[in-house]
């Protein structure tokens, strides 16, 4: 059935010019389209009504068209946006997350490179290689391992009377050896042989290090009167002498750059086997596990009036103490941190004083071996002692002796045991 009107009606190209009303067609089922208020960006659109608002469809289109072709069907509702998993936003591409990582990561890289060459540059600035050993005489030939004498030296430089005074170090002019000991780094273990101030020795005949004199030997010396004679140099030549070893780089370090780098680290850990007292260095600790700071670090491994054996025990302190020192100092915390790094470097280098061939490298290697004999790998010992001789002084166990440095030269596995 035909529901058009059959006098030529508007829409079948009547002559009459004005549409007719609208009407109900009984088969055609309208759609109801709910409406949105208008949006803020949209402005104010006066065909907006209340009944449009509630989802009456009144049959009349503005022609407004949203987001669809033109001449869109009537009532047609703008479509809302609904930004899919990814999207940059409308008209722009996703965006790409692989080049974004990638290039964080380089950038990540390239700061972390320049950070490390600006500390090893900065630190590097610090080292005080101020020791020649080019100066030193008839040295022994060079082994399988690298081998460093660390000193520390009773040296008040820059101290104040305040600091002299809470470090019960006294006001003594120059410097002296408080403590020697070789570390041989090897692959088959390291070994760290402490050397006690009171060793009795030959002091060679050697070329002075300022003057370029020459001097004739002199025998049956103590190991520390060598640097109270010329310094560095001549101890080193002394210990090549006596030993055979030849020494590879040297690090000496004063009362002062010992305390302040303990307490750059905010203190070492370390367990106290027997408590014990010294007035004159200060020491007064119970036994147990403790934390020492740098005062109290220092009267521990300076104590010897405390023990029957005194210099023997001391050294044992020092060995203790330096190995736990580098475990603390040698670990990722301290390193990669630059609130730890730059203060213990800070504290320590300034007061260090090296030879001249040795770079910061070769540092961090000397404490990573230092750490790995307190972790376990390898071992401590004192120098071979066979008894005493003049003037309370200590005498080396020659064959022995001997046998550990073959040992050392070798880059063998230690098995000597010192006596004491």
């Amino acid at each position: 059935m035909n529901d058009w009107p059959e006098d030529g009606g508007y829409g079948r190209g009547s002559a009459n010019p004005q549409p007719e009303g609208p009407r109900r067609m009984s088969h055609v089922q309208r759609r109801q389209v709910p409406q949105q208020p208008p949006r803020h960006d949209q402005g104010y659109n006066p065909n907006f009504t209340q009944a449009q608002g509630s989802g009456y469809d009144s049959g009349y289109s503005s022609g407004q068209v949203y987001g669809g072709p033109q001449g869109g069907g009537r009532g047609t509702v703008p479509p809302q946006y609904t930004p899919g998993p990814g999207s940059g936003g409308p008209g722009r591409p996703a965006p790409d997350w692989r080049k974004r990582i990638k290039v964080g990561s380089i950038v990540l890289v390239v700061a972390v490179v320049a950070w490390g060459i600006g500390t090893y540059a900065w630190a590097s600035s610090q080292m005080r290689n101020e020791v020649d050993l080019s100066k030193v005489i008839e040295r022994p030939s060079e082994g399988d391992c690298t081998t460093y004498l660390i000193v520390g030296s009773d040296s008040r430089e820059g101290m104040s009377a305040e600091e002299k005074k809470k470090l019960h170090t006294g006001s003594a002019e120059g410097k002296r050896t408080d403590s020697m000991m070789i570390l041989a780094a090897c692959s088959s273990g390291n070994t760290m042989v402490s050397l006690p101030r009171d060793s009795w020795v030959t002091i060679p005949n050697f070329v002075g290090s300022e003057s370029g004199k020459s001097y004739p030997a002199r025998g049956g010396s103590k190991l520390n009167a060598a640097y109270a004679m010329d310094g560095p140099e001549l101890l080193v030549r002394t210990v090549e002498f006596n030993t055979g070893l030849r020494i590879d780089h040297y690090a000496e370090i004063g009362f002062a750059g010992f305390a302040n780098i303990v307490d750059a680290l905010g203190g070492v850990e370390l367990n106290i086997e027997k408590g014990f007292k010294d007035k004159k260095s200060g020491a007064n600790f119970q036994a147990g596990t403790q934390t020492l700071n740098g005062e109290q670090a220092l009267a521990f491994v300076r104590t010897r009036y405390a023990f029957a054996e005194s210099d023997l025990q001391r050294t044992k302190n020092q060995q203790k103490f330096l190995s736990a020192l580098a475990n603390q100092a040698a670990t990722p915390g301290t390193i990669i941190n630059p609130f730890a790094l730059y203060p213990t470097l800070g504290a320590g280098l300034d007061t260090l004083i090296v030879d001249k061939d040795m770079s910061l490298y070769d540092l961090g290697k000397m404490f990573f071996a230092m750490k790995g004999i307190n972790s376990g790998d390898g071992k401590s010992m004192n120098m071979p002692i066979s008894g005493t001789a003049p003037q309370g002084s200590l005498k080396w166990d020659m064959p022995k002796v001997k046998q550990l440095v073959q040992q050392i030269q070798n880059d063998e596995k230690v098995t000597v045991e010192s006596n004491r």
